[in-house]
């Protein structure tokens, strides 16, 4: 790995990764753009668990859902970059708001977040959450993603699954004006889940924020002002 490119003033230096005998083309390109990516970088310096921590800031920085006090539930957590967001615009550590969080593989303790370790499909999740909690949730976050298998359509789907798990449970533990944000793929959330979104929300949208790396198919749906009941 190394090697730089330079030379002229002001100019940024560019590290470049070596495909070695034992590293795949894809592994190289994936390394290559992690070393050279301004939010990995930035999440270092700034002390957060992963770039994806600037995809939640920039999209509550645009639509102000993560107000002190709330009590938030962050789906898919692990490594804890959105928890750790959460957790401090909600006001965790000045005892204000609550955050609860799960994910299928363990994580450092966030400051003042409630973390299980457990598959959120697991029959039992939903209830354990709800007791964590303690009461009605005011957002609910979900960074969730299937295990990718390289067929579009079959990882569409699979996506599609875990958004429309992640809705139910929404609905089921949202308070009157709650919010839902939850990853999907390019092309979004289509058919019956963003119907069922419409009847439950006030206003559905998909957003794209900057840190949500262009050439990728990545994409939000942020669904606001839950309807309840």
């Amino acid at each position: 790995m190394t090697s730089a490119r330079g030379g002229g003033r002001g100019r940024d230096l560019k590290v470049r990764v070596k495909a070695g005998k034992s590293r795949t083309l894809s592994s190289k390109l994936w390394l290559d753009r992690q070393l050279n990516d301004p939010y990995v970088a930035r999440a270092k310096r700034e002390g957060f668990r992963s770039r994806a921590a600037y995809k939640l800031i920039e999209i509550d920085d645009k639509y102000r859902f993560l107000k002190p006090g709330c009590r938030v539930v962050d789906l898919g957590a692990a490594p804890g970059g959105w928890s750790q967001v959460a957790a401090q615009r909600v006001g965790v550590e000045a005892g204000r708001g609550r955050v609860v969080a799960i994910d299928l593989l363990d994580m450092d303790p966030v400051p003042g977040v409630e973390f299980l370790v457990l598959d959120f499909l697991d029959p039992d999740a939903p209830d354990r959450l709800k007791a964590m909690l303690g009461g009605p949730a005011d957002v609910v976050l979900s960074d969730m993603a299937a295990n990718a298998t390289g067929h579009r359509k079959t990882d569409h789907l699979k996506i599609v699954g875990l958004v429309e798990a992640a809705a139910a449970f929404a609905a089921e533990v949202l308070a009157p004006g709650g919010v839902f944000l939850a990853k999907v793929l390019q092309g979004g959330t289509e058919g019956e889940l963003l119907a069922q979104l419409r009847r439950d929300f006030a206003t559905v949208r998909h957003v794209k924020p900057p840190a949500s790396r262009a050439g990728s198919a990545e994409l939000y749906v942020l669904a606001t002002g839950f309807r309840g009941g």
